[in-house]
């Protein structure tokens, strides 16, 4: 009898510290989601190292003050790869102070005006005539989103594609999707 209470005593005692444990980890999980919210998209993307040739475009083309103001913003955010598979010169030559004009073209050509997660956009293509959605850019221009192999693709206006590799990375003012492309306006 002594030997099932005491087993008993050390089950109770071991149940509430995980107890404890688990109920620190998860208030632990929220205080990093909560300061994570109070980035913006221009700090998510320059914590990653993964948005390094990005943020240095973003500064290029003088668009940290326009990214880090209350927003909302849809942002489809190309990684390092995707500026890496421009032709050999280009990233180099669009950061040169001359051409500022023509990299805000092409950086808001990647931005949406207001915040849209990746279910709304999921939504939107399958409610669009023929699967493809005509989305409006902060440039301007216009991308279609639509669903291939289960992805969402986007093509550009001169019919280069991206694939949406990660979505709905919260920032305070906005979302981020990630693409493995850099989209074009014409």
């Amino acid at each position: 009898m002594k030997f099932r209470l005491l087993v008993f005593a050390f089950l109770l005692f071991s149940i509430s510290n995980l107890s404890a444990q688990c109920s620190s980890s998860h208030s632990k999980a929220k205080a990093v989601n909560a300061s994570y919210m109070e980035n913006d998209i221009v700090d998510i993307a320059a914590a990653n190292d993964d948005f390094s040739t990005l943020v240095a475009a973003v500064k290029a083309a003088d668009l940290v003050a326009t990214l880090k103001s209350k927003g909302p913003f849809t942002v489809f955010a190309p990684v390092n790869d995707a500026f890496a598979k421009l032709p050999a010169g280009t990233v180099e030559t669009l950061l040169k102070p001359e051409n500022k004009a023509t990299l805000s073209k092409i950086l808001t050509y990647h931005v949406i005006a207001g915040e849209f997660k990746a279910e709304a956009v999921i939504a939107a293509i399958k409610e669009a005539k023929g699967g493809k959605f005509n989305v409006k850019t902060v440039s301007g221009g216009m991308l279609q989103a639509s669903i291939k192999d289960g992805k969402v693709i986007l093509t550009d206006e001169n019919g280069g594609v991206a694939t949406v590799v990660a979505t709905d990375v919260d920032a305070s003012n906005g979302v981020i999707h990630v693409i493995d492309s850099v989209v074009l306006p014409k």
